[in-house]
């Protein structure tokens, strides 16, 4: 999302609204985990994005009425939601059969990705330094899945489809940004999600076995829905390029939740791919917001009076 840093920012604020909402990710992610032991996966991201849309609609629905649904781009936000969606089922799926460290870590070359989309279809000029992280990003993912692992097979393409999905998302996003509400795209994310995987869902429904399975469900929507609505109260509090990469917190979390809840732990070699991606993301999100810094320092200087 590509946004401009707000009138009056507040960076700490900012930072840590946007490592809340990434452990709230998380805590999202071990749900999704745990119920696709018992259902279908498309039935709990049908769940994911129902209840995402009944909070949202609960929370800013009474306030913003018709502004809400209002878009100039019904197309793209369409489109943007079918991506997301599918990301959602890629991912949800790929935590179905991997680690979720090992899966999590694999989508986060959705920023890698996104860079070289946004060289291609919105033009935008990249340095040989971050193409190099960029490089580097690609390289983890191979150590991650190196030959020889349990994760190097027809499962690994799940976490890589979900970054590809992610990543055209976030091309969407930014074509949309200043255009729409971003509260108007959260909305419609919802209503793509539920209608999209509303159309499997008498195939893939299996009802709640449990009172505690039966409260999960709903829960990941409203977390994923909070999550959402935290993640862009924090892009109101700083600029995206400041934020990014903090949003790394949530391989922490993911470790961290993997070993507590499901008892995996990372290998040696997937720490190491892990440690990679984490820093070519960073080292590209640091030198993004570094350009913008360039970029308005000379804007300045070649002001009239300037």
């Amino acid at each position: 999302m590509s946004r401009a840093a707000p009138a009056q920012a507040h960076p700490l604020r900012g930072i840590l609204m946007i490592m809340t909402a990434v452990a709230m990710f998380t805590m999202m992610d071990s749900m999704a985990k745990y119920l696709s032991r018992f259902y279908p996966v498309p039935g709990i991201v049908w769940a994911r994005y129902a209840f995402h849309l009944l909070f949202v609609v609960m929370i800013l629905g009474p306030r913003m009425r018709l502004r809400l649904v209002r878009t100039r781009h019904l197309g793209l936000q369409i489109v943007r939601g079918i991506l997301l969606a599918a990301s959602s089922m890629f991912f949800f799926s790929a935590l179905k059969f991997m680690p979720m460290a090992e899966a999590s870590s694999i989508s986060f070359v959705a920023p890698m990705l996104a860079t070289l989309l946004g060289v291609f279809l919105l033009k935008e000029k990249v340095e040989p330094a971050r193409w190099i992280a960029v490089a580097a990003g690609f390289v983890g993912v191979l150590i991650i899945i190196r030959p020889g692992s349990g994760i190097f097979s027809w499962v690994a393409v799940l976490p890589l489809a979900t970054a590809a999905s992610f990543a055209s998302y976030q091309i969407l996003t930014r074509r949309l940004a200043g255009v729409d509400n971003p509260y108007t795209s959260l909305f419609y994310s919802g209503v793509v999600g539920t209608v999209m995987l509303a159309t499997v869902l008498p195939f893939e429904w299996t009802t709640p076995k449990t009172v505690v399975h039966a409260l999960m469900l709903p829960a990941i929507g409203f977390v994923g829905g909070l999550s959402h609505l935290i993640l862009i109260r924090a892009y109101d509090q700083a600029a995206v390029s400041t934020l990014a990469p903090f949003s790394y917190t949530q391989l922490i979390w993911v470790i961290l939740m993997g070993y507590l809840v499901f008892g995996d732990f990372p290998d040696h070699w997937s720490l190491i791919g892990i440690g990679v991606i984490m820093a070519s993301g960073i080292y590209i999100a640091t030198h993004q917001r570094l350009s913008e810094r360039q970029q308005r320092a000379e804007l300045q200087e070649s002001a009239p009076g300037g």
